[in-house]
Order: C-alpha cells, then sequence, then structure tokens
C-alpha cells in the first residue's frame, strides 16, 4: 500500500501542491470568485488568478489580454451594485488542466431599479506552481425571449399568407385559436407571438425577428427575417 500511494505521488507531481479540497471544489470556489471581482471591480483579486497569456472572449465577442482586462476593471459607480452567481456547474480534469462551464446569474441594481441577465461560460484553468490560473475563457450572453403583446384580430389577419425567399423557401402564416403560426416549407408549424406591432418572434427562438414590410396603402408586402443584423427578405405571394 505504501509503495502504491509513492507511485501515485511521483505519476501526478503536481498533486502535492494542491489544497487538501478536491480540484474541482477547489476551481468552483476560484472561479466564483473571478465572477464575483468581476462584477464589483476587484482588480487585486482578477490579477492572482489570471494566467499572464490568458485568451480571454467576452459576451461582446471581444478578446481581450490579462493587461487589458486589469486596465479595464473598476468599481461601479456610486449607487450600482453588481452581482454574478453560479449555476449549472460542470468540471472536467485532464492531468493539471481543467475545464470548467457555468451560467453567470447576474443582477444589477442601480438605485430602486433592479435588472437581470445571464451569461454562460467556458473557462480553462491550469495548475501551476504559485495555484491555478485562468488560460483560457469564453463567454456568451444568454438570449431571452422578449415580452408578447396582443394584437388586434384584424392584424394578425394581415399576416396570414405564404412567403417565398428565393426560389427555394417558403414560409406560411397561419390563424390559430390562439393567435399566428408559421411552417417552412411545409416543416412543422411553430408557433409565433408578437413583440410590437408587425415584428413577430418564435418563442424559445429569441435571435430572430420577422419584421412585416408594408406598401404605402399599408398593405403587407412580405417579411424580413433578422438573425443578429443579417437580413433574409421574403416576398408575400398574391393567390
Amino acid at each position: 500500500m505504501r509503495r502504491a500511494v509513492i507511485f501515485l505521488l511521483l505519476a501526478v507531481p503536481f498533486a502535492s501542491a494542491w489544497s487538501a479540497t478536491s480540484p474541482e471544489a477547489e476551481l468552483k470556489r476560484l472561479s466564483q470568485q473571478f465572477s464575483d471581482a468581476s462584477a464589483s471591480g476587484d482588480v487585486a483579486t482578477l490579477g492572482r488568478l489570471l494566467d499572464d497569456r490568458v485568451v480571454f472572449m467576452n459576451e461582446s465577442g471581444e478578446f481581450s489580454s490579462r493587461a487589458d482586462i486589469l486596465a479595464g476593471t473598476q468599481p461601479p459607480p456610486a449607487g450600482r451594485h453588481n452581482e454574478l452567481l453560479q449555476t449549472d456547474w460542470n468540471f472536467v480534469l485532464q492531468g493539471d488542466t481543467a475545464v470548467t462551464s457555468f451560467t453567470d446569474n447576474g443582477t444589477f441594481t442601480i438605485g430602486d431599479i433592479v435588472t437581470h441577465a445571464s451569461f454562460k461560460s467556458i473557462e480553462t484553468w491550469q495548475h501551476k506552481k504559485d495555484g491555478w490560473k485562468m488560460i483560457s475563457s469564453q463567454t456568451l450572453a444568454v438570449q431571452d425571449d422578449p415580452a408578447a403583446v396582443t394584437l388586434p384580430a384584424a392584424d394578425l389577419e394581415q399576416y396570414v399568407g405564404t412567403y417565398k425567399a428565393g426560389t427555394a423557401v417558403t414560409v406560411k402564416i397561419t390563424r390559430t385559436p390562439r393567435g399566428l403560426e408559421s411552417s417552412t416549407n411545409g416543416g412543422a408549424a411553430k408557433e409565433l407571438d408578437a413583440e410590437v406591432r408587425d415584428v413577430l418572434f418564435t418563442p424559445g427562438q429569441p435571435r430572430m425577428r420577422r419584421i412585416i414590410q408594408r406598401d404605402a396603402a399599408g398593405h403587407v408586402t412580405g417579411f424580413i427575417a433578422r438573425r443578429e443584423g443579417h437580413d433574409l427578405v421574403y416576398k408575400k405571394q398574391v393567390s
């Protein structure tokens, strides 16, 4: 038994530098510390946890170096409080490197106004002589459906019809007791809700909007399917 323990220590030389807690528990603690420091503008903690050569991409898709992150970090202004609480934690250990993923649930308070947002992150940590260091991070903002409004039946009827983009894609919008549904190329029908008049979305697909187009007389002529600023134009077919 003694020789087996010695062999294990030799096979994993960095293990002796770990704390008494498990690597997962330690990284869960450190990762939450990083989120806390990001929310509060704690430059010292961020500097301690970031590797010198970290590859970091924020929720806007911008890459930052360690120096960029530290230079751009500052406490929130007076009257504002930020909180990031991690959930959905996952952990994979490979040698001295660990990959974690989680959801940061943000609560942002400005005076008496409270807003919320969530962010999904993947972080890569490596165990070094002076402890765990973050060597890579990527974050995506979680997109939510907008609040739906109820439109008059007369407005919904105007959207009903068949729309085409090019020669290969056909969307059919139909009325239902609930409101509207759409199907693409004869596929399964999906519900449509209105964000405002003439702006439609499919619940569960917040990245896309359908923006109704009208002619000078106010008649519906088609719609624009807009996904992250990129448009596909559909023309309403005349029956």
